[in-house]
């Protein structure tokens, strides 16, 4: 592990600022004063930043309620991000899992453990997420068991995956699907001739959003495994 990216995990400063505290020798490893951000460390070493100790935090795991309005990236020149709504120690060794758009709300899991996210993403594993749907339109029975069976999308070769669909009174629509295309589920009901106007994740896997968070607020998930 670089040096540069130990202190960053284990202080929870920003990345871009440990250079220049271990070129002014503030760091040592084991004992030695170490001036080279790129060295490579055992993460297991003693390393102390101005004579204190300094160790790895573990794997962190946050759920946030998105609102709409804020992308889900780590930062941007010009957008409010999804980190900049998290006051955590550690928050600049954080990163989202997957996305939402810009103007979808709903559950958000963050952490810095990326073989976790990795394994929660990828389309081999078929975690199931459920959204729920605002259509412009009233869903007919024959576009919901299209979105059953797999609908073809723009630009795609092969049908989506069948998702699950409940069709809610006031043109809303809870559906499930075990991917993660880009814009999947907006260009899923465009496919059947509607269209989305707003739409909310309510669960990923088996975990829901806490129901008392609300929209900007997040909480820890202590010893969590999906």
């Amino acid at each position: 592990m670089r040096l540069d990216q130990f202190v960053s995990q284990a202080s929870g400063i920003p990345r871009s600022e440990t250079p220049k505290l271990i070129r002014a020798g503030r760091v040592s490893v084991n004992g030695v004063a170490l001036r080279k951000a790129s060295t490579h460390i055992d993460p297991t070493a003693q390393v102390l930043f101005d004579a204190e100790p300094l160790s790895l935090p573990g794997s962190i795991y946050l759920m946030l309620h998105k609102p709409a309005g804020v992308i889900s990236a780590t930062e941007d020149p010009s957008h409010r991000t999804v980190l900049d709504l998290i006051d955590h120690p550690h928050r600049h060794t954080l990163h989202v899992v997957g996305r939402l758009d810009k103007d979808t709300t709903g559950l958000l899991l963050i952490t810095n453990d990326g073989e976790w996210s990795h394994r929660l993403m990828s389309p081999k594993h078929h975690i199931p997420k459920t959204y729920l749907a605002s259509l412009a339109e009233p869903l007919t029975q024959s576009a919901a068991q299209q979105l059953r069976d797999g609908v073809q999308l723009h630009g795609e070769k092969h049908l989506t995956q069948p998702a699950t669909v409940e069709v809610l009174p006031e043109q809303q629509v809870r559906i499930t699907i075990h991917e993660g295309k880009y814009h999947q589920v907006k260009r899923m009901f465009a496919a059947v001739g509607n269209r989305v106007v707003a739409l909310h994740r309510e669960s990923i896997g088996g975990l829901q959003l806490d129901p008392q968070l609300a929209e900007g607020e997040w909480r820890v998930l202590d010893g969590f495994v999906l």
